[in-house]
């Protein structure tokens, strides 16, 4: 059913892997903001090169009343994955959402991509995805409902700039969270992929040399915003689709987006 007033999470978990920085921590927040309990879930607990920490979001959501518990979550470890789940679960009592953001982005060349970084990529952006969600899927299971919510890309369909190791990392997450929709649609589970509309210049896009010259930018903050949109769907609402930001702000709050939401 499509929400027809503003998504409301109270009382619901929400799991985000990779909210360190970016895109992640805009949704972390923006989940918050809608009254979910959050776990602030990534690798980076001290601060480094690139901007952004767990403990720094976790406190970012408790000055405004939030509730949020920082995890250390490694999606190349399987055991440090389980950890964290464990760990939510133990704190919150269960999980209603699971966003899985975390990536690693290698857009070189077919020539100049060295297998370690392919299967790097491949490791992160799939692998840690599938297990991710393996570990977390039993708990929303037992709740009855919920949505679960993978972060993609526009590069998917850019098959004119070439071949690198994230986009095909992508777009199998795509086939395997569409594919995921049909496995647990008997739990009124949503699953969907999600993608920028426009360049987020995030802290780590920044770090990797990307520019904003002559591209088509858009706010980390309206991404998180779709994504609060796609957070409070169940196995009755949108599911099993690839949408992109603009559009899912342009289905639920077509007056937002006119606005300048989507940045």
């Amino acid at each position: 059913v499509i929400p027809a007033a503003e998504p409301r999470l109270d009382g619901r978990v929400a799991f985000v892997a990779g909210a360190s920085r970016g895109i992640g921590r805009s949704i972390a927040v923006a989940l918050a903001g809608a009254g979910a309990r959050v776990v602030v879930a990534a690798r980076t607990q001290t601060p480094g090169r690139v901007p952004g920490t767990i403990n720094e979001v976790a406190e970012q959501i408790g000055a405004t009343g939030g509730v949020a518990l920082p995890v250390r979550c490694d999606l190349t470890d399987e055991a440090s994955i389980d950890a964290a789940v464990a760990t939510a679960v133990e704190r919150f009592g269960g999980i209603d959402v699971l966003v899985a953001n975390a990536a690693f982005m290698s857009l070189a060349k077919t020539l100049d991509t060295t297998p370690k970084r392919w299967e790097l990529s491949l490791r992160v952006n799939l692998t840690g995805t599938f297990l991710v969600t393996r570990a977390v899927l039993p708990h929303v299971q037992a709740r009855g409902s919920g949505s679960l919510i993978a972060l993609t890309t526009k590069g998917v369909e850019m098959i004119d700039a070439g071949a690198n190791a994230y986009w095909v990392s992508k777009a199998g997450v795509e086939r395997y969270y569409r594919g995921l929709a049909a496995e647990v649609r008997e739990h009124n589970i949503a699953v969907n992929c999600l993608a920028p509309s426009g360049l987020v210049l995030t802290e780590g896009a920044v770090a990797s040399g990307i520019t904003a010259r002559g591209r088509d930018l858009e706010t980390a903050e309206s991404v998180a915003r779709a994504a609060l949109w796609l957070a409070v769907q169940d196995g009755d609402g949108l599911t099993g689709e690839v949408v992109y930001s603009r559009d899912v702000l342009q289905r639920f709050e077509p007056s937002a987006l006119a606005g300048g939401v989507a940045g």
